[in-house]
């Protein structure tokens, strides 16, 4: 990437294409044809096991607001309460919360480049898959990257933070 080629792709997209050139990351955002707000719909666009979708999650930390990232494998739900037990207590959070702390809507949070920096745990589960795809700052984006591709770019600590695999994976 040169970098003109940033220019036609969304705000969000742009800063996660920038992101992952600084860090010097092997492969840049795609666009879908078809929207990848969940994690289904973006493995059926991309023909991969719905595991290899790195979703992300967002909460609030009740003891001060600040955002809590969450990404864990798209065929398991995030169990709040082992997150609460890693960061503190936690709650939902709400769109408009979702926007200001990372500067992406809900169904294009990207596991990067945020506006302020979350705390953020990645879900032990992405170790199963060689490769996965992540959202890349839009509703159409999206990044292929390895799961320690993903903890070099985040920073982020490994963790138990999922429901048993044979639970709902919503």
């Amino acid at each position: 990437m040169c970098g003109a080629e940033l220019h036609a792709l969304p705000e969000g997209v742009q800063r996660v294409a920038r992101a992952l050139q600084d860090a010097q990351h092997a492969h840049a955002p795609v666009m879908l044809d078809g929207a990848a707000r969940t994690a289904q719909e973006a493995a059926d666009g991309l023909g991969v096991q719905l595991g290899q979708i790195a979703k992300s999650v967002i909460f609030k930390r009740k003891e001060d607001g600040l955002a809590v990232l969450v990404v864990a494998s798209g065929d398991r739900r995030v169990d709040e309460k082992k997150v609460s037990a890693l960061v503190g207590k936690i709650g939902r959070a709400d769109a408009d919360f979702v926007k200001a702390q990372t500067g992406y809507t809900i169904g294009g949070v990207s596991p990067v480049a945020h506006l302020n920096a979350p705390v953020t745990l990645l879900d032990q589960d992405l170790w199963r898959f060689e490769d996965i795809w992540a959202a890349a700052g839009h509703p159409h984006g999206v990044f292929r990257l390895q799961p320690d591709d993903l903890q070099r770019l985040t920073g982020a600590p490994v963790a138990d933070v999922v429901q048993a695999a044979t639970e709902s994976a919503a």
